[in-house]
């Protein structure tokens, strides 16, 4: 990149990854240029802000940004405590993206919709390594520009782009034309969107901690909203995974969140259907009908997708990736990662080496970095972009030096499950933790963010 040092480097995605990416090139005295579709730092984790972390906040927390942030007498949270969503954002991504050297590089409203070598498309290999690229970029008000950058860093996160509703990665039929009946992955049933749950019927989706939270929360509403029903479907022949370890997890917040669940089915407060994989839905008038492959059908006010995200590579269509076949993650991360053989704490520390790619200077970092992978730790993608950052200033000793402490993660998924999903409702002891957002929280973010889960997470 030496020749491109005039050139700033390109940062998609202003999530916690995002702007500690950032940061740690300031630190390298590159210059980052934060392209965000939302319209402020953290957009994506706006929407889930009433969700609670797993992790406490030491694990929530990037070292290059708090250096950022303790210039300015910034008073860090308490450490052990577990934050909600919206905390992060209130008091960390918000400060730490009003600082003059984070806000003067930040453009919100700004969606990448193409990442390309300029004048060179992917079957053009002579002077590829040296030649610059070019971001299309489209700001709000409709214009689109082209940025010319010396390296890119992708940290838009999965939260856009959920897995759909049917079975064999494809939407079910009738899926794409029955959106009006199908709610955002991670509603706030309690708080913003009480209106479109209470007093209805709600079949929730899913096996993870996204499917968990939601659940109980609607458990919670009624209570008080009598004619609310809550029908549960996962398309596994049982709802272990979703119940966790409970008394035997090592973070009793999770733990704490699966028994709750448990015992809310068991006392019929939950309508509980497994072997539910969806076939097809059909709108109708006033509800939406929910097929089954086996024929069996539901009826239903309003879907929650809890099913997990999964990377939107179209934007990256003339780069030259190398992606593993299974999870998309970059081809040497993507066998630490997969979650049929490993969860969020036997994933060993990594940086630019693992997710380099045959094209030069460009990374995916963060949520999108693990593909459809659900075990994603924001801990993780703190050191991703502290290792991109030392490989972009052409420190390689810094770059290959990976180090990295995760809490333990006790029970932790090796089915599929995530590590980084929030807990609701629980009074877990705050030293606890295990991940960083949703199964989105992924935010398990969804089944993963940490769960997390555009914006960056």
């Amino acid at each position: 990149m030496d020749s491109q040092r005039a050139l700033p480097i390109a940062v998609i995605g202003a999530g916690p990854i995002g702007l500690a990416a950032a940061a740690h090139l300031l630190e390298r005295g590159l210059e980052p240029v934060i392209f965000e579709a939302g319209p402020t730092a953290g957009a994506a984790i706006e929407q889930w802000r009433h969700i609670r972390l797993f992790s406490p906040w030491r694990f929530n927390l990037d070292a290059a940004a708090v250096r950022l942030l303790g210039q300015t007498g910034w008073e860090p949270p308490r450490l052990t405590a577990l934050p909600y969503g919206g905390e992060l954002i209130d008091d960390y991504l918000a400060p730490l993206a009003a600082l003059p050297a984070i806000g003067s590089r930040l453009k919100t409203g700004a969606r990448v919709v193409a990442v390309t070598r300029a004048g060179l498309d992917k079957t053009h290999a002579r002077d590829r390594d040296t030649t610059p690229f070019t971001v299309r970029v489209e700001h709000n008000g409709g214009e689109v520009r082209d940025h010319t950058v010396a390296a890119v860093i992708d940290a838009s996160g999965t939260w856009s782009a959920r897995n759909p509703l049917g079975t064999s990665g494809l939407p079910a039929i009738g899926e794409n034309t029955a959106v009006d009946w199908i709610s955002s992955p991670l509603p706030d049933v309690l708080g913003r969107e009480r209106e479109s749950f209470a007093g209805r019927r709600v079949l929730v989706v899913g096996a993870g901690h996204s499917a968990a939270n939601t659940l109980i929360n609607l458990a919670e509403l009624a209570k008080d909203e009598p004619g609310t029903r809550i029908v549960w479907a996962v398309r596994g022949g049982s709802a272990e995974k979703a119940y966790g370890g409970g008394d035997a997890d090592g973070l009793p917040a999770r733990g704490q969140l699966g028994g709750k669940l448990r015992r809310l089915v068991e006392a019929g407060k939950i309508e509980l259907h497994t072997g539910f994989g969806i076939a097809a839905l059909k709108s109708l008038d006033t509800h939406v009908g929910v097929e089954a492959v086996d024929g069996r059908t539901l009826e239903a006010d309003v879907v929650v997708p809890c099913i997990g995200f999964r990377p939107d590579l179209e934007i990256l269509r003339e780069l030259r990736l190398n992606l593993d076949p299974a999870v998309e993650a970059p081809v040497e991360l993507g066998p630490l990662i997969d979650p049929e053989f490993h969860s969020c704490g036997t994933v060993p520390p990594h940086g630019a080496r693992v997710l380099a790619h045959p094209e030069k200077d460009f990374y995916i970092v963060g949520m999108k970095s693990y593909g459809r992978a659900p075990t994603f730790l924001l801990a993780t993608g703190y050191e991703q972009v502290r290792s991109v950052a030392a490989a972009l200033a052409g420190d390689q000793a810094a770059a290959d030096i990976v180090q990295l402490e995760l809490p333990e993660t006790g029970v932790c998924s090796t089915n599929g499950t995530s590590c980084d999903a929030p807990a609701t409702g629980t009074t877990a002891s705050e030293e606890s933790g295990c991940c960083a957002a949703p199964e989105p929280v992924l935010v398990g973010f969804p089944t993963g963010l940490s769960h997390g889960r555009s914006g960056g997470l």
